[in-house]
């Protein structure tokens, strides 16, 4: 296992974190947690403000192919691949790499790009449908922490579970200051377990999983 920066090259995200902390309710959150249209394509309080294909992953898929060696005809997992942008990305950098997504939006699922018709999958990360070893790298970027610890324990299990290798990257919401953990908890809408990287580190090890993560780190 080790911390390695795959998502170095995304933009910077803009974020009003006074103006969230302000308008965020338990209506709100629980609008949000519903992972449906408002929050994704809805007012900005309710979580993206509009989430649309702009090609902002093509150089996290690079990264991605080289860090990990993929190559055309293995199989890669996305787990929590939303309206599939990365595994559309991840396909037109690698052509022939077979790559699948899974999340629990039924609403991100059908706004996905037509041409990932039949490759992404409505369900749960801590129960994924998949057999042992069916894929040669799993992903899993900032969908995790969306559930309690122990289901988040079954979900890293499940991505060590389903990948052949480990050839695994997850990413989760942490903190290394009382700051950085105060900003978050302003911002965070549908977070439901989050903690300082030593605590999520021991996580992995009572999941035994092999494979590298990073952090989301407000700051």
């Amino acid at each position: 296992m080790a911390e390695v920066d795959l998502l170095r090259s995304l933009p910077a995200t803009k974020r009003n974190i006074q103006k969230r902390l302000d308008g965020k309710d338990l209506a709100v959150v629980a609008v949000a947690k519903q992972f449906g249209e408002m929050y994704w394509d809805g007012p900005r309080e309710y979580g993206y403000g509009g989430y649309s294909y702009d090609g902002r992953w093509r150089s996290v898929a690079r990264d991605i192919i080289e860090h990990f060696d993929l190559k055309a005809g293995q199989k890669v997992l996305d787990v929590g691949c939303g309206k599939g942008f990365l595994v559309k990305d991840l396909m037109l950098e690698c052509p022939g790499l077979e790559v699948f997504g899974v999340d629990i939006s039924g609403y991100a699922l059908e706004m996905a790009p037509k041409e990932l018709s039949g490759r992404l999958h409505l369900g749960t990360a801590e129960k994924l449908n998949f057999q042992d070893d069916s894929f040669d790298c799993v992903l899993s970027i900032n969908t995790i922490h969306n559930l309690p610890r122990d289901r988040a324990k079954r979900a890293i299990a499940e991505v060590e579970r389903v990948c052949n290798s480990n050839r695994s990257f997850i990413v989760v919401d942490s903190y290394r200051t009382q700051e950085q953990q105060e900003l978050f908890e302003s911002w965070v809408l549908t977070a439901e377990f989050h903690d300082y990287p030593e605590v999520w580190i021991g996580i992995f090890e009572e999941a035994g999983y092999s494979g590298d993560w990073n952090w989301t780190i407000l700051e």
